[in-house]
């Protein structure tokens, strides 16, 4: 995924965030709706999510050093997951709360054209932000769904703002249609039960972004598009003859580590053999430009040993090996 999609479509968030925000405390002001609170406190929390978000993207760039000698490439993937921990207690807890207490102690609004003009303006604002989301997205999702490309997706930028868009958007329908029952029926409890609609609409969010985001600091393989594409870049067919096993890794959202045992002849020599696995490393790496790191292992293929099976206890996350007393 391209970074500079994602900061285009973060920026946009972010300005139209920042102006809504500032509407929204203003109508609160006047009016006293706790769905303009509630949506004031959504929107800074989304601006400061975008923050995050750009700040992950620029530590990421740090070069590598001895002490994390594979770059800071899963910055990204921490600052993400920080977001969907502000939009769950900052946004979505928040606005629970604040539509419980309005529940409780319901009161009349006051100079109605205020939130009903704000949350008009948010809506427009907020549509061109996520229309500039889903415009950058379609660049690189493909055939794919929307729910596979939230899914699939390795670079957590433009599925956190699309998700945050599409809630505020969502979030933005709740509180018009809980200010408009409170002005129609001049019950201020229609207002709170808004906001405690809008809260769980973000923690849902939220908790989808955790999700996906723990996902990628765990660390997820490559694509299926680009395992074949690297098996059929590292197999020549003279010097190497298979692949015996393979492990790729993402290191960040546009780097690649792929660790792999290859087959090779039994005559060939170690100078061959060493010429074999940089032309290997090439072919990979002019496949699928993002493996930049690749540590083949050459090995002699044996029908017996691959009739055995994997080595579960060889293998990260296998069984814990015991010793005997």
């Amino acid at each position: 995924m391209s970074a500079s999609g994602g900061t285009k479509a973060i920026v946009a968030a972010l300005g139209a965030n920042l102006a809504i925000a500032a509407s929204k405390f203003v109508a609160f002001a006047f009016s006293g709706s706790s769905s303009m609170l509630a949506e004031g406190v959504h929107s800074v929390a989304d601006s400061g999510n975008q923050f995050l978000l750009l700040v992950g993207g620029k530590r990421a760039q740090r070069e590598a050093t001895p002490q994390h000698p594979f770059g800071y490439g899963r910055e990204r993937f921490i600052y993400a997951f920080l977001v969907s921990i502000v939009l769950f207690s900052v946004g979505g807890m928040f606005a629970i709360y604040e539509g419980y207490e309005k529940i409780l102690h319901p009161h009349e609004l006051e100079h109605w054209y205020w939130p009903v003009g704000v949350l008009a303006f948010a809506i427009i604002a907020e549509g061109f932000s996520f229309r500039t989301a889903i415009k950058e997205s379609n660049d690189l999702r493909g055939k794919q769904s929307w729910m596979q490309f939230i899914r699939r997706a390795k670079a957590p930028e433009l599925p956190v703002v699309l998700l945050e868009d599409f809630g505020a958007l969502i979030g933005l329908v709740l509180a018009l249609g809980g200010v408009g029952l409170a002005l129609l029926t001049g019950d201020g409890v229609w207002d709170g039960i808004g906001t405690v609609c809008i809260g769980v609409l973000l923690v849902l969010i939220a908790l989808v972004l955790a999700a996906e985001t723990k996902s990628l600091l765990l660390g997820e393989a490559a694509g299926a598009e680009e395992v074949e594409k690297i098996q059929a870049a590292a197999v020549d067919g003279d010097m190497v003859t298979g692949i015996i096993h393979m492990r790729t890794l993402h290191l960040g959202p546009e780097e690649l580590l792929v660790a792999a045992k290859i087959a090779v002849r039994h005559d060939e020599t170690a100078a061959e053999v060493a010429t074999a696995i940089d032309a290997a490393e090439a072919r990979i790496r002019a496949a699928v430009p993002i493996a930049r790191v690749i540590y083949l292992e050459p090995d002699i293929y044996s029908e017996v040993e691959a009739a055995k099976g994997p080595d579960r206890e060889a293998t990260p996350g296998g069984p814990a090996r015991t010793t005997g007393h």
